[in-house]
C-alpha cells in the first residue's frame, strides 16, 4: 500500500477512521507519510494535527486511543479508511464519534463488558460478578446452562416482560463466560461476520 501524498500542497491525504466491530464512521483526521508510518508500526492510529503542527497519537493525552484493526486505501490512492477499535469516546467532546452519532444498544454491551472484564481483574468480594470468577469455569459454565434452560421456559410462556428478562441474564451470564476464556464480544461478531461473507 502506497498513498501518494503528493497530490496536495501540504502533502496530507485524509484518513476516515470506522469502528471495525459497529462499522460507524467515528471521525476524520488527515496523516503525513510520518503518521501513516508510525500508525502501521505502532498499531495505534496517529495522524498529523494541523493545529497543533506535530504528530498526534489519538489518545494520547486522554487514553482512548484507535487500536489499528486495518487501512485501505481508496482508488486514488489518495484518502485511507481506517478500521479501529476505539479504547473508549473519539470525540473530545466525550461523545463516541465526532457527529455525537449514538448506538446505544452495542455501546452499552461493550461497557459491560468492559465492566466483567474489570470485576474479573480486579476482584471485588461485594460483586456477584467477581464471585463468579472465584468459582472458576465450571460454576460459570453451569450458570450459563442454567439462564439458558430458564430462558426457553419463559420462551413457551406469554409473559413478555419475564422472557426478555431471563434473556438479559443469559446475556449477562454469557459475557461472563467470554471473560472467563479469554474471548470477547467483538472475536465472536467477527466471527459470524466472516460466516456471513460465505453465506
Amino acid at each position: 500500500m502506497t498513498p501518494d501524498f503528493s497530490k496536495s500542497p501540504d502533502k496530507l491525504i485524509p484518513a476516515i477512521v470506522q469502528d471495525i466491530t459497529t462499522q460507524r464512521v467515528l471521525m476524520l483526521g488527515y496523516m503525513n507519510r510520518e503518521a501513516f508510518e508510525k500508525t502501521q508500526k505502532d498499531k495505534r492510529v496517529t495522524f498529523f494535527s494541523r493545529s497543533k503542527n506535530r504528530l498526534w497519537t489519538k489518545g494520547e493525552d486522554s487514553g482512548n486511543y484507535l487500536e489499528l484493526g486495518e487501512m485501505l486505501l481508496d482508488c486514488d490512492n489518495d484518502t485511507l479508511l481506517i478500521k479501529a477499535i476505539p479504547l473508549g469516546p473519539v470525540c473530545h467532546t466525550g461523545s463516541d464519534t465526532c457527529w455525537n452519532e449514538k448506538n446505544e444498544a452495542s455501546d452499552f454491551l461493550l461497557q459491560l463488558q468492559d465492566i466483567i472484564q474489570k470485576r474479573k481483574d480486579y476482584p471485588d468480594s461485594k460483586s456477584y460478578t467477581s464471585s463468579l470468577f472465584s468459582k472458576g469455569i465450571n460454576k460459570i459454565a453451569q450458570k450459563v446452562g442454567e439462564e439458558a434452560v430458564e430462558l426457553v421456559i419463559e420462551a413457551k410462556d406469554n409473559d413478555a416482560n419475564l422472557f426478555k428478562n431471563e434473556a438479559a441474564d443469559l446475556l449477562f451470564h454469557y459475557l461472563i463466560l467470554l471473560a472467563a476464556k479469554g474471548s470477547s464480544l467483538e472475536e465472536v461478531i467477527e466471527v459470524l461476520r466472516e460466516r456471513h461473507k460465505k453465506a
